[in-house]
């Protein structure tokens, strides 16, 4: 048979890419739903502060974007800060970024959910009373559709494009001819010295950082590709939505609604631009719950003791049982009462999450980022190391500062907690190997991991 045209080939590829990426980026462009917000409520609704916030933000991210790209070159097939801390650090230093990821995966589901029940309050605020219920409902129902497996893939690229694609009519209307063109901008407390109050702001929005998972399946081009456009996207977004609310003054958002809900109000009015943005958030939003409610029962699996998965043999086997479409259905519901536990006890409300989730997610970044200082050490490259030492450092910074807010502490300690009980269980076992690979296997069908 003849080989496929070049045409065609390249036409292929860029629609498997185009795929894989929006699918990829459903965590981190979520985040925008909430986390410009909630730099907004630690200034105080100081509006003149929002962009110096964003855009260190978005440096931050940067640094630690052109970290990643080093880590997605020496790990192509996956791993991640697992596997890079295992290979730098030794294996026993494996389960620090292991336990947060966990934690991290919670939460993701979590915030997603409780951001998506916001999303439909803003739009439907006699459904109020409801939150927590409509919370629960939600995670059960997005729990129930990974029964399917990872069949839902397309689905979440098209979300995050619908999300895009909202985001700039919104923008678009609102920099051009905004229904209201001035709004009311709460302010609740002092800003106090404007860099002191942006330093100890702009930790709060590091959700943004959330990268996703970098599957297997992608290789080193198509995860260096979705770590470039993710950004890309990112920054458009964050700085777009934070320079409108700037524009239109628009501040702390009114009770039941949300602060991107109040600029895209206030840019298209009660129309139907408005119902799709909300929609398309609330459905971005579970397509990131949903992500995580894959990876985080496929981690599990992958360190289970299943004789038909890829499992490393720590943790008991019932957690490797999948179903015909290769759905760790345990793990889920691990997953699931998790997660309903936490969301209850935040009272259904995404922004009490947000340093939790932040803290769980540079945990992990931190161990990466060390990681690759200690290679480019070892391979003498100096100017490598310096990037890297920076971006160490800058992470470090972020945590220290939401760790002395105090109660961030719990995902410090869960992380603790979980990497330790993983440590005992693979001594245990007797240091299995593999498990700095772990990671490579979250996404894997039975079939393929047999």
């Amino acid at each position: 048979m003849p080989a496929a045209p070049p045409a065609v080939r390249l036409s292929t590829k860029t629609v498997l890419f185009i795929a894989f990426a929006f699918a990829i980026m459903a965590d981190p462009v979520s985040s925008v739903a909430y986390t410009i917000e909630a730099s907004l409520r630690a200034l105080h609704g100081h509006l003149a502060l929002l962009m110096a916030t964003q855009i260190i933000v978005l440096g931050i991210i940067l640094l630690v974007d052109v970290n990643y790209w080093q880590l997605v070159g020496r790990f192509p097939m996956g791993g991640g800060s697992a596997e890079g801390t295992a290979r730098a650090f030794g294996t026993g230093w494996v389960f620090i970024p292991i336990g947060a990821l966990i934690v991290d995966f919670v939460l993701t589901i979590t915030i997603s959910v409780a951001a998506a029940v916001s999303a439909l309050i803003a739009y439907l605020p006699a459904l109020a009373p409801l939150r927590i219920v409509l919370g629960l409902a939600l995670l059960a129902l997005v729990a129930g559709l990974t029964w399917f497996g990872h069949g839902g893939r397309l689905t979440f690229a098209v979300m995050t494009l619908l999300f895009v694609a909202s985001s700039v009519a919104v923008l678009a209307r609102g920099f051009t001819n905004p229904v209201i063109a001035h709004g009311h901008a709460p302010i609740t407390g002092p800003a106090g010295p404007p860099v002191i109050a942006v330093l100890l702001s702009f930790p709060v929005a590091m959700a943004l950082a959330q990268l996703g998972q970098l599957g297997p399946d992608d290789r080193r081009r198509f995860a260096r590709g979705t770590l470039a456009l993710t950004f890309l996207i990112v920054a458009v977004l964050t700085i777009g939505l934070a320079g409108l609310a700037v524009r239109l003054h628009v501040g702390i958002p009114r009770p039941n609604s949300t602060q991107i809900a109040d600029v895209a109000y206030a840019a298209t009015g009660h129309g139907p631009t408005y119902a799709i943005f909300q929609a398309a958030s609330a459905l971005l939003l579970l397509a990131a719950a949903s992500s995580s409610f894959q990876a985080g029962p496929g981690l599990l699996k992958a360190l289970s003791r299943h004789p038909h998965s890829a499992g490393v043999g720590i943790l008991p086997r019932a957690l490797g049982d999948t179903n015909r479409h290769h759905t760790p259905y345990w793990s889920v519901l691990v997953y699931l009462l998790i997660s309903a536990v936490v969301l209850v006890a935040a009272s259904g409300r995404e922004q009490e999450l947000v340093l939790f989730y932040a803290v769980a997610v540079f945990v992990s970044f931190l161990a990466g980022l060390a990681a690759m200082a200690r290679f480019s050490i070892r391979d003498r490259r100096p100017g490598l190391a310096a990037v890297n030492i920076a971006g160490a450092i800058a992470v470090t910074f972020t945590l220290l500062v939401n760790l002395a807010r105090g109660y961030p502490l719990l995902s410090i300690a869960a992380t603790a907690a979980i990497a330790a009980t993983l440590y005992a269980l693979w001594a245990r076992a007797g240091r299995p190997s593999g498990i700095e690979q772990a990671g490579r296997h979250i996404d894997d069908d039975d079939e393929a991991a047999g």
